[in-house]
């Protein structure tokens, strides 16, 4: 009988499995949004793909398809994984600007096709279209492109479903009975011309739903509903076309993502930019400048030539809407908001709230600290010292600030963590150099990392336990049921073995000692972050390299019948750190992304790091803000005062 608790787990957060109860074939059950753009475009993140162009319109930049590239497809096998049957429910974002369609004209926005039939001469196609339509004002360089295309594809296979555009609306189509091409279409749809705009396609059985621009939705009823046996196997995905010139987008695309049962909506609207939701758009077309007007009214040259007026005097009115203004006599910063100045900044607001207190001389270069309190003793503070030679040193908070306390010797220490189990007081560190035992960490590249006990007759750190550890970066000490964990997080073994098991050790009460519970697989694992929500316990782990590339999955685990399993993953490029907070009600998490990596290519640090927050009706976290960053290491989360539920990335 399947245990209570894991029962009620997948209840409530939809964690679910395969069904297989129709026949053979597989259902997808996934409720991850897929980011299809990104899948194409994230190949290789060193630079864009072949067969697009990146374009910037109004501040905001979109992709541009000059053919059918074989890069803007894939099997769909590869993002609806074990799945034979297209979901029964689902949404689908996008945000594009469209150009005026030709009439009798239309644009694929994305298909999903069978696998292809015979070969066709698709060159005489292509000679017709250039020659017959002349409408298609086609480049030199798109010409080559088409030609070169079809020499080498087959005729692409039929219709399964997709998403189209032409003057008279939005149809979505599908194969229904009997292999028919059924097509739903939205008719009353506005969408100006060389205008940015997002739309949210909800997929039920028995209606369809589509939002434009976070705006009141538009429904159909449909005679039949949308097929629950509709078979994918052998499918491919094609971003911007049907696999073909004809019908090729001729606008920008900036977001596609697929939703399996679940509707988007929710999760993007309402917007103050709804025009521009994002769920998931990929990195590439992100860390962008200020958006500029996109509607009628008109701003002076001077205006608009500036992001900060300058003067004694300003009037804000509905034509400056967003516009900054600095008063030097009051030294104030102002934002318009259509029809007063709203204060940003002013004089009497003072930015130094953090005052140099103390400057610390330590030993050789300090890699972490760690601030703890020990009852009837006081502040402490563990600094990590790289150098082995002289250890590393915990400090005592007195009258006069910091004073040296007692010195611990360490090999290499990256990290201290300090946990309490009961009355007692523990330190841990990260070792990741071998110490006196170089022969052993020469032949297995170990090292050992070390817990240190409080002990109240000696007034100092003791050696209680020496655990093996590769190259550790980071230990996380919690309690679940009251029974204390550590989670060791293992960034390398040797020089090159970045995928190895990172541990999660369980003290055992008998023993009194901390055993091996739990290997993880990790990736150049740099930080552990555990949190609570409600009843259940989470683990995310900050992977940063895998030994080619830093963009790669860090992973979200929820703790189910003693054991952590996967909850989500989310693309991370060389993650150092992860930390969740929460405002009012609402739960997030924040990653901080180092750098982007990719074999020999060079490396980008001012990069985003990503702000996620837990959707939970869609029960998983979604991107809820970008922030530029610079080689990131860390966020840093200032506990209590007006500071709560605060944090800010360093």
């Amino acid at each position: 009988m399947m245990p209570k608790q894991m029962f009620i787990f997948l209840l409530l957060w939809g964690v679910r499995v395969t069904d297989t109860t129709t026949g053979t074939w597989r259902r997808c059950t996934d409720l991850l949004p897929l980011d299809l753009l990104s899948f194409v475009l994230e190949r290789d993140t060193s630079k864009l793909v072949s067969g697009v162009r990146m374009k910037q319109a109004g501040g905001v930049r979109g992709i541009h398809f000059l053919g059918p590239d074989t890069l803007m497809s894939f099997p769909s096998s590869q993002i609806l994984v074990n799945c034979d049957l297209f979901p029964e429910e689902f949404s689908i974002v996008v945000t594009f600007k469209v150009n005026r369609i030709a009439p009798k004209r239309n644009e694929y926005i994305f298909s999903l096709l069978e696998p292809r039939n015979a070969e066709k001469n698709a060159a005489e196609e292509v000679e017709d279209i250039l020659k017959k339509d002349k409408k298609i004002n086609l480049s030199g360089e798109e010409q080559q492109m088409k030609r070169k295309q079809v020499r080498k594809h087959e005729e692409p296979g039929q219709v399964i479903l997709g998403l189209k555009l032409s003057q008279s609306g939005l149809q979505f189509f599908f194969k229904g009975r009997s292999e028919v091409v059924e097509r739903w279409t939205f008719q009353r749809i506005l969408l100006d011309d060389n205008q940015w705009h997002t739309l949210i396609l909800v997929i039920h059985r028995h209606h369809i739903r589509l939002t434009v621009d976070c705006k009141p939705p538009l429904e159909i009823t449909p005679s039949r509903p949308f097929p629950s046996d509709l078979n994918i196997q052998g499918s491919r995905v094609h971003i911007g076309s049907r696999g073909r010139w004809k019908g090729l987008f001729s606008g920008l695309l900036r977001q596609l993502v697929l939703v399996p049962n679940s509707d988007a909506t929710r999760q993007v609207c309402p917007s103050s930019d709804p025009q521009l939701v994002s769920l998931s758009v990929p990195p590439l077309l992100l860390d962008l400048p200020v958006r500029k007007q996109q509607d009628d009214r008109r701003t002076t040259s001077s205006e608009s030539a500036q992001q900060v007026s300058l003067g004694l005097e300003r009037s804000c009115s509905e034509l400056l809407q967003g516009q900054l203004w600095f008063n030097p006599l009051k030294k104030g910063l102002y934002y318009c908001d259509g029809s007063a100045w709203i204060t940003v900044l002013e004089d009497h607001k003072r930015l130094d709230y953090v005052l140099e207190q103390q400057v610390l001389t330590t030993s050789s270069e300090t890699h972490d600290i760690e601030v703890f309190q020990i009852p009837g003793v006081g502040l402490m503070a563990a600094m990590a010292h790289r150098a082995s030679a002289s250890g590393s040193a915990v400090y005592r908070w007195t009258d006069s600030g910091f004073q040296l306390y007692q010195n611990i010797s360490t090999y290499g220490a990256l990290a201290w963590r300090h946990f309490r189990m009961g009355k007692k007081v523990f330190l841990v560190v990260s070792n990741s150099g071998a110490g006196a035992d170089k022969q052993h960490k020469k032949e297995s590249a170990a090292d050992f990392s070390v817990i240190y006990k409080w002990s109240n007759r000696r007034k100092r750190f003791v050696q209680f336990q020496t655990l093996q550890t590769y190259c550790a970066r980071d230990w996380e000490a919690f309690s679940i049921n009251q029974h204390t964990y550590l989670a060791v997080a293992n960034h390398r073994q040797g020089d090159n073995n970045h995928t190895i098991n990172s541990v999660i050790y369980m003290w055992n009460r008998p023993t009194k000692s901390f055993e091996v519970h739990q290997l993880l697989l990790t990736s150049g694992a740099y930080d552990w972050e555990f949190f609570t929500v409600g009843p259940y316990h989470f683990l995310v782990v900050a992977n940063a390299f895998d030994g080619m590339t830093t963009s790669v999955d860090s992973i979200i685990y929820v703790w189910m019948d003693g054991r952590f399993h996967v909850f989500q993953t989310i693309k991370t490029f060389c993650a150092t750190d992860w930390e969740m907070f929460q405002i009012g009600s609402r739960v997030f998490l924040v990653v901080a992304n180092g750098h982007r990596l990719d074999g020999n290519g060079p490396s980008q640090y001012t990069i985003n790091s990503t702000i996620y927050e837990l959707d939970m009706i869609g029960r998983l976290f979604v991107r809820f803000q970008d922030i530029v960053t610079h080689s990131g290491l860390g966020v840093l989360q200032p506990r209590g005062g007006i500071f709560s539920g605060c944090c800010k990335l360093i």
